[in-house]
C-alpha cells in the first residue's frame, strides 16, 4: 500500500524541523526511510538525567498522523517509573490521548518533561512484571 501524501507532506515536514536543531536535547539521528526515525535525547540540565543521552525509535504506520507513532526506548532505556526495561514508554498523548496535531518534536519535549519531573530512578514494580 502507498503512503498518503498527506502522510508524506506531513513527515517531510516534521523532519525538515528536526534536523534544524531547534533544541539541544534533542537531534535526529538516523532516518533510512520515513517509515523509521532514530531520534536522540540528552538528560535536561539539573535533573536526575542530565548529561545522559538515550535513543528513541520512531515507527510510523500509514494512518500517521491520525494513528500515534510507536515509540520505544532503544538500548539502555532510563531507569524511570513510567518506562519498562523493554524500552516501551508509558505515556497517555502516545496511547488513548493521541491528537493529530501532535508531533515529533512535542512527543520528544513531552519524554524530556516526564524524565525532568521525575524525582527518583526507579522502575515501577507493575512495569516489572510487564
Amino acid at each position: 500500500m502507498a503512503a498518503s501524501p498527506m502522510r508524506t507532506r506531513r513527515l517531510l515536514r516534521e523532519l525538515c524541523q528536526l534536523k534544524k536543531g531547534l533544541s539541544k536535547s534533542i537531534s535526529l539521528d538516523a532516518t533510512e526511510n520515513l517509515d523509521k526515525w532514530v531520534v536522540r535525547l540528552c538528560g535536561a540540565e539539573d535533573t536526575l538525567y542530565e548529561g545522559e543521552e538515550y535513543t528513541l525509535l520512531f515507527e510510523f504506520s500509514e494512518e500517521y498522523p491520525l494513528e500515534a507513532p510507536v515509540v520505544t526506548f532503544t538500548g539502555n532505556p532510563p531507569v524511570h517509573p513510567h518506562v519498562y526495561s523493554n524500552g516501551h514508554i508509558c505515556l497517555s498523548i502516545l496511547y488513548r490521548h493521541w491528537c493529530p496535531v501532535l508531533t515529533v518534536d512535542a512527543i520528544c519535549q513531552s519524554i524530556l518533561s516526564m524524565l525532568s519531573s521525575c524525582e527518583k530512578k526507579v522502575r515501577s514494580s507493575l512495569l516489572l512484571a510487564y
